[in-house]
């Protein structure tokens, strides 16, 4: 059998290809301003994804080109306390997949002529051959024990090295991420784009919800949480609308009394819909944290059990005064809402525009044939 040949056509767009982590639906969404971005620059962007995404960004962006791609498929405990040891077990697994990520990562580059790689949080998605890019807002990893706080980003900025350059979604000074941006040491291939966010400030909105509830993140919290939030919202007095986040199940939930039910929305529509709330209650993810600051929305976070990025942000982001925070464990509804009726919201600054600036100095200099880090 004759091995395949492919020739670059002069003249021929930049291909770019991103990759986002399949660990909840945040990676993916950060993605979208990005791959947006490239698009009016008129690269042709080729998108990696697992089933759990594959329809999220399809509907985003039909014209995309799209490779079907397992993710790290990492489960989670249902008690947080075994969380950390759960994931040390599923090492060996995670880094058997970055060892074919890179294998695969290179197939793909030459049989597809790529010109560069974007790659939030995907380990194993780089090559020497070709610019690559690495999007992470933890350069430091939260465990929730000192020592493996220092192993896991210690691994973490090695994989961050490999690449050409690491994007920080955050501010360079007083950013949102705290700690986990803005380590005591920062790898030398560092650029902070400032903060991403798909959504925008709309005007003339009519606030129609007094709570929009976003479920999110991996299984089985995510589960856990919807149970608990759908006991709580059937003696609940105002209009709710709860969005599950769960973007490829096709069992849909009835609406009832006066809460509206949507496994998923369309980025145009939820942020229709999260300005058209008076409250927003979410999870802690960092993507989500830059979506309700872009649109200056008032917050409360529950952070996912377990999890000490989140847990740490929920925190951090409450003593900032930027977003009220509770426990999944002690959270109730109508005690949390009293709470934020006395809760004062510090403004935070957010420059919607800083990252497009860092994609449109990428994309000129693969024109030119000359990318640097800085």
């Amino acid at each position: 059998m004759k091995k395949e040949i492919f020739f670059y056509k002069p003249g021929q767009k930049k291909r770019i290809l991103v990759a986002p982590l399949d660990w909840g639906l945040g990676h993916a969404t950060r993605c979208i301003p990005i791959i947006k971005e490239l698009m009016q620059l008129d690269c042709e962007v080729y998108i990696v994804a697992d089933k759990k995404i594959l329809g999220l960004l399809k509907k985003e962006f039909p014209n995309a080109v799209f490779l079907l791609y397992n993710g790290y498929n990492i489960q989670y405990s249902r008690d947080k306390k075994w969380l950390p040891l759960n994931l040390f077990f599923q090492f060996p697994k995670i880094f058997f997949f970055i060892f074919k990520e890179k294998r695969w990562i290179k197939k793909i580059i030459r049989k597809n002529c790529i010109d560069a790689v974007i790659s939030d949080n995907r380990f194993g998605m780089f090559s020497n051959e070709i610019p690559c890019i690495y999007i992470t807002h933890q350069l430091a990893v939260k465990t929730g024990n000192i020592l493996t706080d220092i192993i896991a980003t210690k691994i973490h900025q090695y994989f961050i090295k490999k690449y050409t350059s690491c994007w920080v979604p955050d501010k360079k000074c007083n950013g949102l991420a705290g700690e986990l941006s803005h380590p005591k040491k920062i790898p030398s291939n560092v650029i902070y784009i400032g903060p991403l966010s798909r959504f925008n400030l709309m005007t003339n909105i009519e606030i129609i919800y007094d709570l929009l509830i976003s479920i999110s993140g991996p299984e089985p919290q995510r589960t856990i949480f919807e149970n608990k939030i759908m006991e709580q919202i059937k003696s609940f007095p105002g209009k709710v609308f709860l969005l599950r986040g769960l973007p490829s199940e096709k069992n849909i939930l009835s609406d009832f009394n006066s809460v509206r039910i949507k496994n998923h929305l369309p980025a145009d529509e939820l942020n229709k819909i999260i300005q058209q709330s008076k409250t927003v209650i979410s999870r802690s993810g960092y993507t989500t944290i830059m979506d309700l600051q872009a649109l200056h929305k008032k917050a409360i976070l529950i952070p996912t059990p377990g999890q000490k990025e989140q847990e740490y942000l929920a925190k951090y982001l409450r003593q900032k005064q930027y977003f009220f925070s509770v426990d999944q464990k002690k959270f109730l509804i109508e005690e949390s809402i009293r709470k934020i009726d006395s809760f004062h919201f510090n403004s935070f600054y957010f420059d919607k525009d800083q990252y497009k600036k860092t994609i449109h100095e990428f994309v000129l200099s693969l024109n030119s044939g000359n990318f640097a880090t800085q």
